[in-house]
């Protein structure tokens, strides 16, 4: 059986922010998706952002360690930064594979002497666009199945904005050059990607709710009222993939990103080609 650490990267007060939209925490979404890839996965659920968080179980005993995504900011600093900056560290220093998306790849850049920050170039909010392979990201094994180009799901304002010395940065697109990282650390590997592999579309959907004034001051959306028939777009495609193609068509959703086994192919990547492996060692 597979041990599987999944550390949710919101505080407190962002846990409930997200339940007001979604009926799961970021590290349930992750959980449940990470059991349906590995039937054999034991997924154990902490908060390390809480001062008062306790590991369920200890890292020596764990495969691997997940972390989800954040309303927090790393540059902000912060008790809750600093302690989930300290777990993904001791958890690469004792030698696990770590996997992160959007802020966990900050929170990994930022600890290995990178800096994560607002992007320059603006936020990505429901998609990022026509992602591709840097010329270190071909044949990287993280990215293994994916075309030459891809969309995935994308929810934020901050990004890696100077990667750490010695990481490998794989694939970028023309808004972001860090679209998917791997870092090394002590004797652990960490690969993560800023976009997410996790979210299925009705829960893209309401994050953007989450962010509608963000999306509108960004210029993406004329008014909330047309960010909110959009975020109903995204959640009517998920429900009905087959019978709404029309939607598709006009939000330019790829099978990259509908077809669940083909969005989550990091996070498979992930299992297969680092904790798998690493199990049969020991």
């Amino acid at each position: 059986m597979l041990h599987l650490l999944v550390a949710d990267g919101n505080d407190r007060a962002g846990r409930e922010t997200h339940l007001t939209v979604c009926d799961k925490t970021s590290a349930e979404t992750y959980a449940g998706i990470l059991t349906k890839l590995a039937p054999d996965a034991r997924c154990h659920l902490v908060a390390p952002a809480d001062a008062d968080a306790v590991l369920p179980r200890a890292l020596s005993e764990c495969d691997a360690l997940v972390l989800t995504g954040s309303i927090l900011h790393v540059e902000e600093g912060g008790p809750a930064v600093t302690r989930q900056c300290d777990l993904v560290r001791a958890a690469l220093e004792a030698g696990l594979p770590v996997f992160g998306s959007c802020w966990g790849v900050q929170v990994a850049a930022t600890l290995a002497g990178g800096r994560a920050a607002r992007n320059p170039r603006g936020p990505e909010y429901g998609l990022a666009r026509a992602i591709s392979r840097t010329e270190a990201g071909a044949g990287h094994p993280l990215l293994d199945g994916r075309p030459p180009a891809w969309d995935a799901p994308a929810i934020h304002d901050d990004a890696v904005i100077a990667p750490p010395p010695g990481s490998r940065v794989l694939a970028g697109n023309d808004r972001l050059d860090v679209q998917a990282i791997e870092i090394r650390l002590g004797d652990g590997v960490f690969w993560g990607t800023q976009y997410h592999p996790e979210l299925d579309l009705d829960e893209v959907a309401a994050m953007l709710r989450l962010s509608a004034q963000g999306v509108v001051e960004a210029g993406l959306c004329p008014d909330e009222a047309s960010l909110h028939a959009y975020a109903d777009a995204m959640r009517d495609l998920h429900h009905d993939p087959e019978g709404r193609r029309d939607l598709a068509w006009g939000l330019g959703v790829t099978a990259e990103v509908l077809v669940p086994e083909r969005r989550r192919r990091e996070i498979r990547n992930f299992l297969d080609h680092l904790v798998r492996p690493r199990t049969r060692r020991a």
